[in-house]
């Protein structure tokens, strides 16, 4: 259960990091630079794998896939431990 938990956290940090960027919130607030700050860290790894004209696409695309593969793994080894 932790660790679907954790996965679904990663998940909803990235995709609200996503959301933000699209919808052009204040890079300057608090709120947006821990959430932009939490995003990067987790999508670290996958930073830059798809390089697009558009700087939204580009976002959504290097954010999302992270969040993704973290949902898959997170819920995938949370069902694989249920069944020990």
């Amino acid at each position: 259960m932790i660790i679907h938990s954790l996965a679904d956290v990663a998940a909803a940090f990235l995709g609200l990091w996503i959301l933000l960027y699209l919808l052009e919130a204040n890079q300057a607030n608090v709120f947006v630079g821990f959430v932009h700050g939490v995003a990067d860290w987790l999508a670290g790894w996958s930073q830059d794998i798809f390089i697009m004209e558009t700087e939204g696409l580009r976002v959504f695309f290097n954010y999302a896939l992270p969040a993704l593969i973290y949902l898959a793994v997170g819920h995938g080894a949370a069902a694989w431990l249920r069944r020990l």
